[in-house]
């Protein structure tokens, strides 16, 4: 232990209502799982240097926050420089309770997060510096579009890049996009899987979208069909991403292994923090996987921590943008990062470049965190609302439009 380095003297959370989504991540329905349940978890590390760091955690937030409330014990009065040995640690702790998946993975990313930003305050550095210095000084990003309308304010408003998707005619959505942008705009294709689409649907949803050269197909099944995802990668000719909903790398890992992923997307506040999704970048680069980190229902720090991770690797891809997104996203925070020409720019102030207005975030305070999407269902089914179930009118899901 060094005795000159700060040492953490106290864990603040702060838990908070955000606003809804500027576009539905569930797509074209009429109330997506986000729209009136995102809660955003912020945490404050303070330490005995007067030098706060501010971190950010997801997975369930109102159930992070109170983990991260019963792991404080276990870092306070610890060195806050050793980053690593406090994430080992933080493992440590929340093995005896199982394996805790995202919610254990945002607490530990959360105070993981902080801990990066005050060394890079202490330092005097931004945290890529910390990474290994970065190797570009801009992400590109991507926006969200559900209808062509859309899709084209996104172009004008500077991204080459376009995700659409969504459990509802995704393949006639997608080429009616394609139509409206062009060539020259990248297009991914989120299909979210839903335990109801299985294999053989998702991959002749696959098929259908082969023409339109996506950058990725996302999620075609649900994370637990493993076998899903084999069938998938044997009989398509897209690019396939995934990882979302998987709690850190012990969780992704598996899609490493098997090579059934060409680009990983593991969420900022749900994988371990930053040095979690270092270790995943890592992994991915050794299986020559690009990452893409997903943001969905995050807030702005985890955006921040985000940029600096993909400033520092060498297979970033892209980074996913809530635009438009609630107004109040910025308010919520002390700097917003600056989007040009559909690329975002890397901070350049010490740690993560961001800090949180503690006003701002108390005078929303969380009303509740969990709820269902409608309008998506396969028709009939929504009222059952099961996880598992058939999938119905296939021939109009696989439609293009075109006759």
């Amino acid at each position: 232990m060094n005795a000159s380095s700060p040492r953490i003297t106290g864990i603040r959370t702060f838990l908070m209502q955000a606003g809804p989504l500027g576009a539905s991540a569930w797509g074209e329905v009429k109330t997506s799982i986000t729209t009136k349940t995102r809660n955003w978890l912020f945490v404050k590390v303070d330490t005995d240097a007067g030098i706060s760091g501010v971190g950010e955690g997801s997975g369930w937030p109102r159930v992070v926050r109170t983990a991260v409330e019963d792991m404080a014990h276990v870092v306070i009065g610890e060195d806050a420089f050793d980053i690593e040995r406090l994430w080992q640690k933080m493992h440590v702790a929340m093995m005896g309770h199982g394996n805790s998946g995202v919610v254990g993975q945002g607490a530990i990313g959360a105070i993981d997060m902080a801990l990066w930003d005050i060394k890079g305050k202490a330092l005097g550095v931004p945290v890529w510096q910390l990474l290994g210095g970065r190797v570009r000084d801009r992400v590109r990003a991507y926006a969200h579009a559900s209808t062509p309308e859309a899709a084209r304010d996104a172009v004008a408003r500077g991204y080459t890049a376009i995700k659409t998707g969504g459990v509802k005619n995704p393949v006639e959505k997608a080429h009616a996009i394609r139509d409206a942008v062009g060539a020259d705009v990248d297009l991914m294709v989120d299909l979210h899987g839903p335990p109801w689409l299985q294999a053989a649907d998702a991959i002749a949803y696959a098929k259908a979208l082969e023409p339109l050269a996506p950058l990725f197909v996302e999620e075609p099944v649900a994370p637990e069909d493993i076998e899903g995802y084999r069938n998938f990668r044997r009989k398509v000719d897209v690019p396939l991403a995934s990882g979302e909903r998987h709690g850190g790398l012990w969780d992704i890992a598996p899609l490493f292994s098997e090579g059934l992923i060409d680009v990983a997307q593991p969420d900022t506040g749900r994988a371990g923090g930053i040095t979690g999704l270092r270790k995943i970048a890592t992994v991915a680069e050794a299986r020559f996987c690009t990452i893409a980190p997903h943001a969905g229902s995050l807030g702005p720090v985890a955006e921040f921590a985000s940029l600096h991770l993909l400033a520092a690797i060498p297979n970033a891809l892209i980074q996913e943008k809530m635009d438009p997104d609630w107004p109040g996203r910025a308010q919520t925070v002390t700097a917003m990062p600056e989007l040009r020409d559909g690329y975002l720019m890397v901070p350049d102030g010490p740690g993560l470049g961001v800090d949180i207005d503690e006003a701002f975030v108390t005078a929303h305070p969380s009303e509740r965190n969990v709820g269902l999407p409608s309008g998506g269902w396969p028709a009939g089914t929504e009222g059952a609302t099961l996880y598992a179930q058939p999938r119905h009118a296939r021939q109009v899901a696989l439609r293009t439009g075109r006759g």
